[in-house]
C-alpha cells in the first residue's frame, strides 16, 4: 500500500522528523528504512510506523525524505534511481543535506519536484526550528507539508538563497546555546548553587526568555533593557559579558558555521 512520508535514513535528524511527522496524525501513512535495521524497528514501534527499505520508500511514498550525511546522497540516489525513474506520478524529495542546492538534488534524483529543508535538534521535542524552500512542488504539495511539520515546532518558507545563512543561526546554533546553558549553570555552581539546580534554572530561564521574544514581538535588544535596572546587578553582568566579548564570539560562530556550510555543499 501507497504511504504517503517515506524517509531513508532515520539517523538522529530523520528520526526525529519521523517522529514529528508521527505526531502530527500520520503515524500509520509513515515507512521508514535505514541501513540499521535495529534502529528502524525501536522507532518503528516508537511513532506506530512501518519499517520497510530504500527501493520500497522510492516507489511508494509522496513524500521522501532524505536522511543522509551531503557525502552519501549521490550513493543514496544511485540506488534508489531506477525506482523513482519508473514511477509515473513522482513523488517531491525532501532534502535535509546541508549546503546542497535544490539544482543538486534534482540532478541527482531526477525528480523535479524537492523542498530542502533545515531542521534542528529541538524538532525531537517539538521546539524546533525548520526552514524550507521549495521548487517544483505544488501549493497543495506545500500545504500538505507543512501541515506534517506542524508539531516539529517553528515552520517557516525561506528563499534558497538565504538557506545556508538560516541554518548557521538555527541549525548549528542549539549547540551554541548548549554551550551558554553550561556556562551559565558553572558560574552559579561557582557562586555555591547545587549543579541540578544551577542547570535547571539555566534552562528554565533560556526557555522562558526566547518565549519572551517570540511572544512579546519586542527587539532583543529592549528585553535586555527592561530587565537592567539603573546601578544594579544585571547591568554589571552585562557589562562583564560585553569585555568578554560575548556578542562578537557568537556572530563570529555563526559566520563560521555559514563559511562550513558552504564548503560542505561545494
Amino acid at each position: 500500500m501507497d504511504k504517503t512520508f517515506g524517509f531513508i535514513g532515520c539517523g538522529n535528524m530523520g528520526g526525529a522528523l519521523a517522529k514529528a511527522v508521527s505526531l502530527a496524525g500520520y503515524q500509520n501513512d509513515i515507512l521508514l528504512a535505514d541501513l540499521n535495521t535495529e534502529k528502524v524497528k525501536s522507532l518503528s514501534l516508537e511513532i506506530s510506523a512501518e519499517p520497510s527499505t530504500a527501493q520500497v520508500v522510492a516507489r511508494e511514498c509522496d513524500f521522501i525524505f532524505i536522511g543522509v550525511k551531503p557525502q552519501m546522497l549521490a550513493d543514496c540516489f544511485a540506488e534508489i534511481k531506477s525506482e523513482l525513474d519508473a514511477r509515473e506520478v513522482k513523488p517531491v524529495i525532501v532534502s535535509m543535506a546541508a549546503g546542497v542546492a535544490v539544482s543538486e538534488i534534482k540532478r541527482l534524483s531526477g525528480v523535479n519536484s524537492v523542498i530542502r529543508i533545515m531542521p534542528n535538534m529541538p524538532v525531537s521535542v517539538g521546539s524546533g526550528v525548520v526552514l524550507a524552500c521549495a521548487d517544483g512542488a505544488t501549493d497543495e504539495q506545500k500545504a500538505l507539508f507543512e501541515k506534517a511539520m506542524s508539531k516539529a515546532g517553528v515552520f517557516d518558507w525561506i528563499e534558497e538563497k538565504f538557506i545556508d545563512a538560516a541554518s548557521a543561526l538555527s541549525g548549528c546554533g542549539p549547540a551554541f546555546v548548549y554551550m551558554f546553558a553550561e556556562a551559565l549553570s558553572d558560574g552559579a555552581v561557582a557562586c555555591g548553587l547545587p549543579r541540578d539546580k544551577a542547570t535547571l534554572y539555566a534552562a528554565g530561564t533560556l526557555l522562558g526568555s526566547a518565549q519572551m521574544i517570540l511572544k512579546s514581538g519586542k527587539h532583543p535588544e529592549k528585553l535586555k533593557d527592561d530587565v537592567c535596572s539603573p546601578g544594579g546587578s544585571t547591568i554589571m553582568g552585562v557589562k562583564a559579558l560585553e569585555d568578554e566579548g560575548l556578542r562578537s564570539a557568537a556572530m563570529n560562530a555563526v559566520i563560521a558555521a555559514y563559511k562550513r556550510t558552504k564548503e560542505l555543499g561545494e
